[in-house]
């Protein structure tokens, strides 16, 4: 039996409803899975299992080299932003100084010429002169940037030839701040973090990968725990014994070493690249099949 017509109909300049659904078009939610997500004991710059790991006091986690790496190139952004507004400064003062001694000679001539009736001729390029040779009742007042982009734009449609805005430079802030929530973060402020590594021999046989453990319960760490760091001493808990015993004791319960209720840090959980994180694991595309989508040329395969 053949297809109804308002299924096929291919002299349309537009899609149906039909041919819509069938190329995808609209936005499609998808849950995200295990693999889009971040584990609890990777760089949260590399991506990769941490080495000599160090945590901010937010609790994200990064290895030592990549921070370090991340804190030096801020500065060195930082100190060309500083040196280019240095720069800009130092112009902007020049010309101020340039536009006064201008003005003072303007006054001096004028002045000049009110008593003894002597033309003053200039020589700076930027005082503005009736160069275009406009004369009587046709004549224009043009300013000094209207008169160059006259002598200079030949061909003015050109983008090339186009006059372009000065480009203002802002003075930048001087805090490096932290990759990955933004906020201000300083060396001194990161703390070594220390995982408890499983030490059966029935589990490391079996597993490639490092398995960690809370040293307080023996539970495996995984991505589903909320984990709590010490950093006075670096040691990670999960977020139940440290509630319970190390936020009442005020001790670490694998160093003995005194803290208090400021050093637990909550580490933060492992995100997606999209735009999902958290509890909200879901992401989102959304396809067009305007021009230059790729799927305008495409037809929908008729259905057997």
């Amino acid at each position: 039996m053949p297809q109804r017509h308002s299924k096929n109909n291919n002299d349309l300049a537009f899609f149906t409803y039909d041919e819509k659904r069938k190329l995808g078009y609209g936005t499609q939610n998808e849950r995200l899975g295990r693999d889009s997500i971040k584990p609890f004991d990777a760089c949260s710059l590399c991506l990769k299992p941490f080495i000599d790991p160090l945590s901010c006091t937010k609790g994200h986690i990064f290895c030592k080299e990549c921070i370090l790496e991340c804190l030096l190139a801020q500065k060195k952004d930082i100190h060309r932003k500083s040196a280019a507004h240095a720069a800009q400064q130092k112009q902007e003062k020049e010309d101020e100084e340039d536009k006064l001694m201008l003005q003072k000679a303007r006054e001096l001539d004028a002045f000049d010429q009110q008593n003894h009736g002597a033309i003053p001729q200039y020589n700076d390029k930027s005082y503005s002169r009736d160069k275009n040779s406009f004369h009587g009742a046709n004549s224009v007042k043009t300013t000094s940037y209207e008169e160059e982009a006259l002598r200079t734009m030949k061909a003015f449609w050109l983008p090339s030839a186009t006059p372009e805005a000065p480009i203002k430079v802002h003075a930048p802030s001087t805090d490096t701040k932290c990759p990955e929530g933004n906020e201000k973060l300083r060396l001194k402020t990161l703390f070594p973090v220390v995982f408890t590594e499983d030490a059966n021999e029935e589990k490391r046989s079996t597993s490639l990968d490092k398995t960690y453990i809370c040293p307080s319960c023996k539970v495996t760490l995984t991505n589903t725990l909320a984990l709590v760091a010490l950093s006075s001493c670096g040691h990670v808990f999960c977020k139940k014994c440290a509630d319970k015993f190390v936020a009442v004791d005020k001790v670490c319960l694998a160093c003995d070493k005194p803290c208090k209720e400021r050093h637990l840090v909550n580490l933060a959980k492992g995100g997606t690249g999209f735009a999902g994180h958290g509890d909200h694991l879901e992401a989102k595309d959304f396809k067009h099949l305007g021009s230059g989508s790729g799927l305008g040329l495409v037809r929908p395969a008729t259905k057997t």
